[in-house]
């Protein structure tokens, strides 16, 4: 439940918006002298009442909550504080929920019970207390500020900068932080197995020894099995959904009526909107089985779960990715380039293959790259229809399996965070990450080499 401090800053802000803005009416000369707007005054006393007021309290909820924890795990009697960090961790857990009117399974002291009660009731009525107070006191300070003096427009271009700043640099952080954190985990993988293996091994078989002495379960970690499934249905995906993609955003941009590409354009961008899982479905119990009928006709060994129908059914899903975004950059080729290209006595087909294919090629480009990062991070899909076995074949009709499903699968089960076998998710994921980041740089020196500038 939200505390009352933060309902009194919304009312109170939504107030000064009014209140900034007929103080700022009243002031004749204010408006002219500035060259700002009333609403503009408005704005400024509602940043200065509220944001101050919220800084404070996210600072206050953030400190006091982790003071509250400790303080409350010092006030455990020490015979019943487990030694294990972890344990205690969730000893603490179980007295937050009884604390806070739960039930818990393990049995916690009272005293620290009504420790965190009393703990947690003064902190929020300080915070409370001081959050209304901070944000009146602003309120008045900032409000008797609104004259000449006061340039309201200059102040919120500068509080949007900041903003944008701030987004950036969350944005920036968020990447490194995820790097980093694939980086330090990958290194702990790698120094229980040499790169060499990992690169270029050929059997893997993340095992983990439930019991000591237990036979073959030390585990086999080459990723070459696990890449080449990967890119043999991303390939696979990629032959079905790239032509198809192209043609019908061609199709739909050049040569439809307005009447048709209303029709087929909604039609494609429905296959978007399908859950991934009702297309593991359909390859699952339509796609996989049809083709391991049509394979024995033709007496060929195919299995039910196979990289072809994962890959075939992938691609019809990522077909609307290509055709509508591809149809949108062709669409945004400027129509004085198609008259150019007429008058000079090209043909609607030559038109397209040599002014507006070019002219939308870094368009294209990235529809295309979106479409392939989407198909190797497809994760359903090959559960269900390509199976979880990883070999190392080129041949559709066996089964396979990809990085994300093995990723999955190796973050999932009752073992210890810290094993080998928990390790190579993060490998993988480190591996896929570098990889799609080298397609990426190379898809944008493929159109920076071919891009054709039109003035």
């Amino acid at each position: 439940m939200l505390d009352i401090s933060l309902y009194f800053i919304f009312l109170l802000g939504l107030s000064s918006y009014y209140i900034g803005k007929n103080r700022a009416k009243k002031n004749i000369n204010l408006i002219t002298e500035t060259g700002g707007l009333e609403s503009h005054y408005g704005l400024y006393l509602v940043i200065w009442t509220a944001l101050p007021a919220l800084i404070f309290y996210i600072t206050w909820s953030i400190i006091s909550n982790y003071l509250i924890k400790e303080a409350t795990l010092d006030s455990i009697p020490s015979d019943l504080l487990p030694e294990n960090l972890s344990m205690q961790k969730l000893f603490l857990d179980s007295i937050i929920v009884v604390a806070k009117g739960g039930n818990s399974l393990s049995k916690v002291p009272e005293i620290s019970v009504a420790f965190y009660q009393n703990f947690a009731f003064y902190s929020t009525l300080g915070k409370s207390i001081s959050t209304i107070s901070i944000s009146l006191i602003s309120f008045f300070i900032f409000y008797r500020k609104i004259d000449s003096t006061v340039r309201a427009k200059n102040f919120l271009e500068r509080i949007i900068l900041v903003f944008l700043f701030i987004s950036s640099i969350i944005a920036i952080m968020t990447t490194v932080g995820i790097i980093l954190s694939l980086v330090v985990e990958t290194s702990k993988f790698f120094q229980d197995v040499t790169i060499f293996e990992y690169f270029f091994g050929l059997l893997w078989s993340p095992q983990m020894a439930l019991r000591e002495g237990q036979v073959a379960a030390e585990g086999s970690f080459g990723a070459v099995p696990v890449f080449a499934g990967t890119f043999l249905i991303t390939l696979i995906a990629m032959a079905l959904a790239g032509p198809v993609g192209l043609f019908s955003a061609i199709y739909l941009s050049e040569y439809a009526s307005k009447n048709t590409r209303k029709i087929i354009k909604p039609t494609i961008e429905v296959l978007a909107g399908v859950p991934t899982v009702v297309y593991g479905f359909f390859a699952a119990l339509v796609v996989g089985p049809f083709i391991r009928r049509t394979s024995e006709s033709f007496g060929l060994a195919a299995s039910s779960e196979s990289a072809l129908a994962a890959g075939l059914v992938m691609g019809i899903m990522i077909i609307p990715f290509i055709s509508s975004l591809s149809d949108d950059v062709i669409n945004s080729v400027p129509q004085s380039l198609r008259e150019a290209s007429f008058g000079v006595g090209a043909t609607k087909s030559e038109t397209i293959k040599k002014v507006i294919i070019p002219a939308a090629l870094p368009g294209i480009v990235a529809a295309f790259m979106l479409a392939i990062s989407r198909a190797i991070g497809e994760t359903m899909i090959v559960v269900m229809a390509a199976g979880l076995s990883a070999k190392l074949t080129a041949n559709p009709l066996d089964s396979v399996t990809t990085v994300t499903v093995q990723i999955v699968t190796l973050l999932v089960g009752d073992h210890e965070f810290d094993s080998t076998k928990t390790m190579a998710a993060f490998a993988l994921g480190m591996t896929l990450f570098a990889i799609t980041l080298m397609l990426n740089i190379y898809a944008l020196r493929v159109v920076k080499k071919y891009r054709e500038k039109y003035d």
